[in-house]
């Protein structure tokens, strides 16, 4: 397995995944969403695959083999999700479930992949006569796993007596600014919605130098966290259209283009003209089921192609009921909190050093927390008003 092309190509599908999410699940509302996450359990359903079900979902991520899938994301669990603040760094948590009905036992083979490759919790639990409280249980594990942040995973309702298996998952990230923002020059200015209606937010500023480098159409900030004491470097980087309402096509462009987030990324700082990032806090939850048979993941939501999974005769009847995702993300001054990844690269423009940049956030605009080192994106969003949580 080539570790760096199976990182480009997940970074692909992740931006893939955020803009089918965001023109379908989330068209006029704030989104934030680990594609990564989305990704791990996909891979672990394929671990649990046979036949056409396996070859879809190795087809849909790229890989040519289930064994590959894991290796990748044993590496991505391993480093980039180790939890960085005893060495100063980003604090990150990162976590797997597995609920299955108490008559169907899990494979031996799939429950060690499952331990020891997915570090995923795994239950064996009774859903025809405990429904709800198997829901419970599993949004209780949730919000362990998040500090608290998501305290809903699962909605009411989406867990009955025909529900045989749950995957679930959840991230944690919060990391502080390796230049934090000083808050006593914080203020209120207007916001463009959309829709052309202004609102009122708190907008962060500095006059420090700052990553920022512009392209056709839009411009690109990049704002690095506290590393800590390991190699890898977490950065966030907000994409702002240089129209007003250019957010869809900008993320249509971002999501479409294999390569792009590489190509377009900020390389040097440069003297800042007038800056200025919104404060915002955005909570986000949907079913993924519906997304991924929406890109052509169809099969292993029906029956037949889970067999890897339990010893039973019931496996060929088995099939994903759901699998939801809930992401929450906090930006201020002193950094952000989040909860829940060969090209050719063309800069059309970019200015030069002595020349200030402005990057003002005064409208609709896109952003990525990725890790530098590896290149690998956690959570990706949108934001269409600040305000709006």
């Amino acid at each position: 397995m080539d570790l760096q092309q199976s990182i480009t190509d997940q970074t692909d599908i992740s931006l893939s995944l955020t803009g089918h999410v965001s023109s379908t699940e989330a068209k006029d509302t704030n989104l934030v969403l680990s594609p990564l996450s989305l990704h791990v359990v996909l891979s672990l359903i394929a671990s649990g695959s046979s036949g056409s079900t396996r070859e879809q979902i190795l087809s849909f991520l790229k890989s040519k083999s289930s064994d590959d899938l894991n290796k990748l994301c044993s590496e991505l669990v391993s480093l980039v999700f180790a939890d960085g603040s005893p060495v100063g760094g980003p604090k990150l948590s990162f976590a797997n479930g597995v609920w299955v009905d108490q008559t169907l036992p899990l494979k031996p083979t799939f429950k060690q992949v499952v331990d020891d490759v997915y570090k995923a919790v795994s239950n064996q639990v009774d859903f025809l006569n405990k429904a709800v409280e198997v829901a419970s249980e599993v949004n209780t594990w949730a919000e362990k796993q998040t500090s608290g942040l998501i305290n809903e995973l699962l909605p009411p309702g989406t867990v009955d007596n025909t529900t045989r298996l749950i995957f679930a998952n959840a991230i944690y990230f919060k990391g502080a600014w390796s230049e934090k923002f000083d808050a006593s020059i914080t203020k209120e200015d207007n916001f463009h919605l959309l829709n052309g209606n202004l609102v009122k937010v708190p907008f962060m500023t500095s006059n420090k130098k700052q990553f920022i480098q512009a392209f056709d159409g839009f411009r690109v900030l990049g704002l690095s966290y506290i590393q800590g004491g390991d190699k890898r470097k977490f950065s966030m980087y907000f994409f702002l259209p240089d129209l007003k309402d250019g957010l869809p096509s900008l993320v249509e462009k971002v999501s479409s283009e294999p390569g792009f987030l590489n190509g377009h990324l900020p390389s040097k700082k440069v003297e800042v003209g007038n800056f200025k990032l919104p404060r915002f806090k955005i909570s986000f939850g949907f079913e993924a089921s519906k997304v991924f048979k929406g890109l052509g993941v169809e099969l292993p939501f029906k029956g037949g192609g889970l067999t890897e999974i339990v010893d039973s005769p019931m496996a060929k009847n088995l099939y994903v009921s759901s699998i939801f995702q809930k992401s929450f993300i906090e930006v201020n001054e002193e950094g952000s909190e989040a909860a829940a990844a060969s090209a050719v690269m063309i800069a059309l423009r970019s200015l030069p050093d002595r020349e200030k940049l402005d990057f003002v956030a005064d409208h609709p605009f896109m952003f990525v927390i990725r890790e530098d080192m590896t290149g690998v994106v956690l959570f990706t969003g949108h934001v269409f008003n600040p305000l709006e949580n």
